[in-house]
């Protein structure tokens, strides 16, 4: 098996943190345990604590990481309205959108990417790519032979963390979003923030709680905001220079 190296990656500021990831994560535990408890103004109040670590970190960022978050909160925002609430694929507490949801989907792109980019990954990009791979391909048949509640969105979605690692714009990004993005599910699923049904509303696709692959979903955000953020700050700025 051939890996390319990815040519198209995101840019993160050279002094960017290498302590931003593990920060992230330790936030993403606060939150999901004081919330796993707490009552509506909790969500709230953390969802606020949330917007504003959010613009203090984008702050020390690019402009093209900036729009590249923008857009990442935006498609999740979307998708977490349309799956949860309306489609009830899984479900929080309050049968809501937490506050600190579109938020938080902002500090684990930034968090994946800052550790995508960090000297030891990139220094190990192919060793980390096969663990990756190795790790999530074992998880995926734990969900569909493993155990007696059968995942398959999740090996759906492992397949499509396989697609991304292979021939992605940023291969170090799906890296790190493996990392984050398994952390965030099975932290939140293990203290009850939310959960995942057994199956699609279809009735069809069995899921698991959480799906093994959650990661290659959100990979899908991720290419949005790969993709998408040089197109619009060229729009914008050819914009701004005919007025």
């Amino acid at each position: 098996m051939t890996i390319q190296t990815a040519t198209t990656t995101p840019v993160v500021r050279p002094g960017a943190s290498p302590l931003l990831a593990p920060l992230v994560m330790a936030w993403i535990t606060v939150v999901l345990a004081l919330d796993s408890e707490g009552p509506l103004w909790t969500q709230r109040l953390l969802g606020l604590l949330t917007w504003a670590i959010l613009v203090a970190v984008l702050a020390r960022e690019s402009t093209l990481v900036r729009v590249q978050t923008a857009i990442v909160v935006c498609f999740a925002s979307l998708i977490e309205y349309t799956f949860s609430p309306l489609l009830e694929v899984y479900v929080y507490r309050f049968d809501n959108v937490p506050a600190y949801v579109p938020p938080g989907h902002g500090l684990v792109y930034l968090s994946a990417l800052a550790l995508g980019r960090s000297t030891w990954v990139r220094a190990h990009l192919r060793a980390c790519t096969i663990a990756v791979i190795g790790v999530g391909g074992t998880w995926a048949l734990w969900g569909l032979f493993g155990t007696e509640r059968v995942d398959a969105l999740g090996a759906f979605w492992y397949a499509c963390l396989v697609g991304f690692l292979l021939w992605g714009p940023s291969r170090s990004l799906y890296v790190g979003a493996f990392v984050v993005v398994s952390y965030l599910e099975i932290v939140g699923t293990g203290l009850g923030t939310w959960e995942w049904q057994s199956y699609d509303p279809t009735g069809i696709v069995a899921i698991g709680n959480p799906p093994s692959g959650a990661a290659g979903g959100y990979g899908w955000f991720d290419l949005a905001a790969i993709l998408l953020a040089p197109v619009l700050i060229r729009w914008w700025r050819g914009r701004s220079a005919s007025t």
